[in-house]
């Protein structure tokens, strides 16, 4: 098994190719207790330093406290491949991926100004950072200002700002005119 590494703009955060399928949807993991979910996801944790592990589409990355690359990535790379090798689910019985729609709000008059919203993030936004290791995903819409959840390679990123405030708040308001502002959540 061959497993490719690339780098993200998040420097503590590294993406992970297995060749293969990872999870249908996403599931972002910051703590040992949500790693729960996941028998890798725990053994990612065992590893020191680890300080978040996300699980996407093809991909995995990791988010590192404190250390080098260079003395971490052989321990998560066996990590890895020790767990697609022995056969063992991604997930536990009854464990899901995160909801896109869990803490959505927004006025049902602003139904239809939503729904451009959340279309031009799925099919603009969340493949282009899907690339760089992470996800966002839409939380909310009140008074036009749009909420987004940043996971992965893009939580706590130094360039994710720059992200917001240049590339999607400019793609949103392009298109919708009663988008305003772009914040995280």
């Amino acid at each position: 098994m061959f497993i490719q590494t690339e780098a993200t703009p998040n420097p503590a955060t590294l993406k992970f190719l297995p060749g293969r399928s990872v999870l249908d949807g996403t599931l972002d993991m910051t703590s040992r207790e949500q790693a729960a979910k996941s028998p890798l996801a725990e053994k990612l944790f065992d590893i020191a330093n680890v300080s978040g592990v996300f699980f996407g589409s093809d991909f995995i990355t990791v988010t590192k406290s404190a250390g080098e690359w260079q003395q971490l990535k052989p321990l998560i790379l066996g990590a890895i491949m020790e767990h697609y090798m022995s056969g063992v689910p991604l997930l536990k019985d009854g464990d899901a991926t995160d909801s896109s729609e869990e803490d959505e709000f927004f006025d049902s008059a602003d139904a239809e100004t939503v729904k451009t919203i959340k279309e031009l993030i799925e099919t603009r936004v969340r493949p282009a950072v899907a690339n760089d290791g992470g996800d966002i995903t839409f939380r909310g819409f009140k008074d036009g200002v749009v909420f987004l959840s940043m996971k992965g390679a893009c939580s706590g990123c130094p360039s994710s700002t720059a992200t917001l405030k240049h590339g999607i708040q400019n793609l949103l308001r392009h298109f919708v005119p009663d988008v305003t502002e772009v914040r995280p959540v």
